[in-house]
């Protein structure tokens, strides 16, 4: 037991480790120093406090995201949809900051409610169809996903249309944002968000493991038949935890327009969140404290890149296949557990 504990640690760190290893490589058969580009990366994270508080003002919403994709996975689900219940979550919460009135708090919170509701109840559809009509939930939250986008477009020009191309701004009322943060972070769009996320996290790791709820769902995720044998309502808890996954999308989708943005903009192709979600709950071995480091990693590998571009005129791109290289060999698990076996029985001949 305390071996695979080690194991879902070390597994992500020494991924880590290897694809660094491996995109220092890329980077010399490309023709530029890894050294002076990872350090521009890591300047581009922490060389002030600007660029700190941006880079939390990225991983916010990849933290949700993550927590989306891990508690699916944990309960046996492939939610590939959390990128449109991303898009409902901005959607819902662009309409009440923009057009209810409220007092300054409560509007906020009640932005973030109905987005969870929202978010979840569309994320829920797929659940239903999974649990009733037993319709992989890949499917169905892949279309989701390109209604959600255009049917978004659709609802903005339409109804919250303000101007260029964007609907209309939030009130004050509804803001996320924290002067006091943004003054701590020299300017930067750090908001509550992040203090959310964290919450959330917790809250995350406490319904699955120390509830009976989440027992149930870890016991149908992990074997349905034997579940239902031991009189758990497998179609109840497929359908709570495709709810649960897309809240939690929906609450990442409402800070990103509370917090940053504003307001929601029509946009063209999806965000991308959502998918890098996936890779973040990957990282994180879909644990939810798991799920910050990951998104601490890639987003902040992803800002840091920009830096690394602008300063020493290295591709963007090489930093996008170091964290390839980091998923692949967290999914090829098996590769890195055969590694530390090595190691491990070296050391026990060793000390022989």
């Amino acid at each position: 037991m305390q071996t695979s504990r080690w194991n879902a640690i070390l597994v992500p760190v020494l991924a880590v480790i290897l694809g660094l290893i491996v995109g220092g490589l890329l980077m010399l058969l490309m023709g530029y120093n890894p050294i002076v580009g990872f350090g521009s990366v890591f300047q581009g994270i922490f060389g002030n406090m600007y660029f700190i508080g941006e880079t939390l003002r990225a991983v916010t919403p990849l933290i949700f995201a993550g927590l989306a994709v891990a508690f699916a996975f944990r309960t046996g689900l492939f939610n590939i949809g959390v990128e449109g219940q991303f898009i409902v979550g901005q959607l819902a919460a662009a309409w009440v900051g923009a057009f209810w009135t409220l007092p300054t708090g409560l509007h906020a919170a009640v932005a973030i409610l109905v987005a969870m509701i929202a978010a979840g109840l569309y994320a829920g559809i797929a659940g239903w169809l999974k649990a009733r009509l037993g319709v992989h939930e890949v499917i169905t939250t892949i279309m989701l996903n390109y209604i959600a986008l255009f049917g978004a477009n659709w609802t903005i020009r339409t109804y919250l249309i303000g101007a260029s191309e964007r609907s209309k701004d939030i009130l004050p009322s509804a803001s996320l944002q924290a002067q006091w943060l943004s003054d701590l972070f020299e300017g930067a769009r750090i908001n509550w968000g992040l203090l959310l996320a964290l919450a959330f996290s917790l809250i995350c790791y406490w319904l699955l493991m120390k509830t009976t709820t989440g027992y149930e769902l870890r016991a149908v995720g992990f074997n349905p038949h034997a579940s239902e044998y031991a009189g758990m309502n497998v179609s109840k808890n497929i359908f709570r935890a495709m709810l649960i996954s897309g809240v939690l999308a929906g609450i990442g989708g409402a800070t990103d327009v509370l917090g940053v943005n504003g307001n929601m903009a029509i946009s063209a192709g999806f965000t991308g969140i959502g998918f890098d979600g996936i890779a973040v709950a990957l990282i994180g071995n879909n644990n939810p404290f798991g799920v910050i480091f990951g998104a601490l990693l890639f987003g902040g590998l992803s800002f840091g890149a920009d830096n690394m571009q602008r300063v020493e005129g290295i591709p963007t791109e090489s930093i996008q296949i170091v964290i390839s290289i980091v998923i692949y060999f967290v999914a090829a698990a098996t590769i890195v557990n055969w590694f530390l076996g090595k190691l491990r029985r070296r050391q026990g001949v060793s000390q022989k």
